[in-house]
């Protein structure tokens, strides 16, 4: 009797193999159907593109701007309309290339967005768990200190400690940070609430893992992938604020190009000379509109309920 040749799986069979040989294929087949589950939303790959562009030209931003973003020509170049010669979305007030003014804010732009997550995500996941976690006391004061900064409107708050920091990028981002990390905190309570009593976690408090390791290597890890998807959905809510402090002057100091500065100094010419402030406006909007679509494609993809089916 002759042997049958087996037949070389492929790796689309040995990422989606029910029975993975070790926890690097487990982690792989994870990602490979979480990835499958996102890309079936073309609206988040949308929203996926613009970030990605919007990272590009930060990168580039030296490369692509065709004048400088902070030097501009009063003499000959004075608010041109979008299409002018050298100018493809025209110039400001002060002869600057709007183009390239876009092209650096993004820098700034992305640079809000890093770091209130950086900030804020992880002070709310771990006000979050080790409330969740401890409950009695630490809890009521962990959740009543966190009930305080959400009583405040966002913006307001904001505003209230760049006032009282003095107006910059760094003061604004704190400022933003502050004011954005408890509803990072309900949601990683909430969800640590619902494990700290599981079998799993008895089981390591049983082998003699204290409280702290308990929270953050078998709590915490439950709690990112509803806290990237928050992240995601509130860095729209970021943006503008960033804008709107910036549009007030209590943001990035010109002749920084901010796109809340850049609407700011165009409002007084937005009946004849419109594209001043309407295409800062309509950045802000693209990419706010796209970290929405990444966050509704994420909340699919990640939701538990999706990946047991």
């Amino acid at each position: 009797m002759t042997a049958v040749p087996s037949v070389p799986m492929s790796r689309r069979d040995w990422l989606l193999s029910d029975r993975p040989q070790s926890r690097t294929q487990a982690r792989l087949g994870r990602a490979y159907m979480t990835w499958r589950r996102f890309s079936a939303n073309r609206l988040a790959l949308v929203g996926l593109g613009i970030l990605m562009l919007l990272i590009l030209m930060a990168i580039f931003a030296g490369v692509l701007s065709p004048h400088s973003p902070v030097i501009g020509n009063l003499a000959g170049a004075r608010l041109l309309p979008p299409g002018s010669p050298g100018y493809l979305l025209g110039t400001d007030e002060q002869g600057r290339d709007i183009l390239s003014r876009l092209l650096h804010g993004s820098r700034l732009t992305l640079f809000v967005i890093i770091l209130v997550a950086v900030i804020a995500a992880p002070t709310g996941l771990i006000v979050g768990a080790v409330a969740g976690y401890a409950g009695g006391w630490v809890d009521a004061v962990l959740m009543r200190i966190t009930d305080i900064f959400l009583a405040f409107p966002k913006l307001v708050l904001a505003l209230a400690l760049v006032a009282a920091l003095g107006p910059g990028i760094e003061n604004a981002v704190l400022a933003i940070a502050v004011t954005s990390w408890p509803p990072y905190a309900r949601i990683a309570r909430a969800e640590t609430m619902t494990v700290r009593n599981a079998d799993y976690i008895a089981a390591v408090r049983l082998m003699g893992a204290s409280p702290l390791r308990i929270v953050l290597l078998h709590v915490m890890p439950m709690c990112l992938s509803s806290l990237i998807v928050r992240i995601t959905l509130d860095m729209a809510g970021v943006i503008l604020t960033a804008a709107g402090l910036g549009f007030l002057g209590l943001g990035a100091q010109p002749p920084l190009p901010e796109w809340g500065a850049m609407i700011a100094s165009g409002r007084r010419f937005i009946l004849d000379q419109w594209w001043v402030a309407t295409m800062p406006g309509i950045a802000i909007l693209l990419v706010s509109l796209a970290f929405n679509l990444l966050g509704d494609g994420l909340r699919d993809a990640l939701d538990p309920r999706e990946a047991g089916q």
